[in-house]
């Protein structure tokens, strides 16, 4: 089981990143290993967001947390 509070202390290590181009990321909750966000500001409507999302975000996740599948924007 991931625990929800490890999750949110990596992504509050992604946040400042995030904030330095106008966007922000809000932790939804874990379901099945899969880890749900939503990316607000600039990353909402961003064409890269997914790219951040799967490269940067879920990349890091992983690194910190091995037993997260996949992170999915909700």
């Amino acid at each position: 089981m991931i625990d929800n509070e490890k999750v949110k202390q990596v992504l509050e290590e992604i946040r400042p990143a995030l904030q330095a181009d106008g966007g922000d990321i809000d932790f939804v909750g874990v379901e099945d290993n899969v880890v749900k966000v939503r990316l607000t500001g600039a990353c909402g409507t961003c064409p890269s967001a997914l790219v951040t999302l799967k490269m940067g975000v879920e990349a890091r996740l992983k690194e910190e947390i091995p037993e997260v599948e996949c992170v999915e924007a909700v």
